[in-house]
């Protein structure tokens, strides 16, 4: 993101909205899905709190799920269509480890959207001050 660590867990600046409040739990391959009655139960009332928000970064498939329509959509296909939403919404991979071979396999990622995003952040954190 471009960001410093003060930056990002600065709550006058960022909000970070999991797709559950609960952990639940590891499976066979990581940790298993969020609970499907957690996101619809809450999400919309606390995005509506937020009065300002010019920037969410859909990370992941659950949140890609919720968020954007083309859920039948391969992580891929969902990530590539990026401008679609922009410069407002932007969906991306789940910053995890196992998504190292995906990153290799996408070089676009990092040299087309990467940049281009940091941009925006800073634009967006500079209009806040």
């Amino acid at each position: 993101m471009g960001i410093s660590s003060e930056t990002f867990y600065d709550p006058k600046k960022i909000s970070i909205l999991p797709m559950g409040f609960c952990y639940p739990g590891t499976g066979k391959s990581g940790d298993l899905p969020p609970r499907p009655e957690c996101a619809p139960a809450w999400r919309g009332e606390l995005l509506s709190h937020l009065k300002n928000l010019q920037l969410t970064l859909v990370i992941g498939q659950y949140a890609q799920d919720f968020h954007l329509p083309n859920a039948d959509k391969s992580l891929t296909d969902i990530v590539m269509a990026w401008r679609d939403k922009w410069p407002t919404v932007i969906p991306l991979p789940h910053p995890s480890p196992r998504n190292n071979i995906w990153l290799k396999r996408n070089p676009w990622f990092e040299s087309e959207l990467l940049p281009v995003l940091k941009k925006r952040i800073a634009e967006v954190l500079i209009e806040k001050g």
